[in-house]
């Protein structure tokens, strides 16, 4: 069996799975900012996951532009510092072009919330690929989501994941150009980007909670 897409509540339900599993991640993320950083991303991530698990389990919504839409005004509002902009500009990014009567989260609209929301976050973080950034690993995704826009969701997610893990893997030999990381320089080297883990995890999650569905 495949699935090819999730109803509205399903994909409420989705991000509530990812939100968890994100906020399970903290010790992940914060050891990975301790070799770039300063150590916070794990618990900025967290803290902002918790507040869209709690927004999300109390509400209801009308259309999926509506539930992206509030994921990221959540994680800009609650996680702070520059990975609340830059993953609020994800999710809002990737909401913008939605349509009201979209019910069904398809390959489709998948592939197009990753290009619209990649370009925002670009257009937020003036980062590039090979600037050691979330675009490193979200770059690759949103290709590959492109050109295997005919498959079912549930294949095409694996598949998208597998290409935002091997981003992580690239930025281990790339120097920080942006953000915190870049005061670094060469320093960075060796150590992946937080940022393109978090991205890599939410895509993860993600495909976990649907192959999770598919009856064994």
């Amino acid at each position: 069996m495949k699935i090819s897409q999730l109803k509205l509540e399903e994909l409420r339900d989705m991000f509530i799975y990812v939100s968890k599993k994100m906020i399970e991640s903290k010790s992940l993320l914060t050891q990975a900012d301790k070799a770039v950083g300063d150590g916070d991303h794990g618990v900025n991530m967290a803290r902002g996951f918790e507040t869209v698990r709690q927004k999300l389990e109390g509400h209801s919504f009308t259309t999926i532009k509506e539930l992206v839409n509030t994921i990221g005004t959540t994680l800009m509002v609650s996680v702070g510092g520059a990975s609340g902009a830059i993953f609020g500009t994800f999710f809002t990014g990737a909401a913008k072009d939605l349509k009201e009567e979209q019910h069904n989260f398809n390959m489709n609209m998948f592939s197009q919330m990753l290009f619209n929301g990649l370009k925002a976050v670009k257009q937020r973080g003036k980062a590039n690929p090979g600037d050691k950034t979330m675009v490193d690993a979200l770059e690759p995704a949103a290709l590959k989501a492109k050109e295997i826009i005919s498959f079912p969701l549930s294949k095409a997610l694996i598949d998208v994941t597998e290409e935002a893990r091997k981003g992580v893997e690239k930025t281990k030999n790339m120097i920080a150009k942006v953000g915190k990381a870049k005061s670094l320089g060469k320093r960075t080297i060796g150590y992946p980007d937080p940022g393109a883990i978090s991205t890599h995890l939410i895509l993860k999650y993600m495909m976990e909670f649907i192959t999770r569905k598919i009856p064994n």
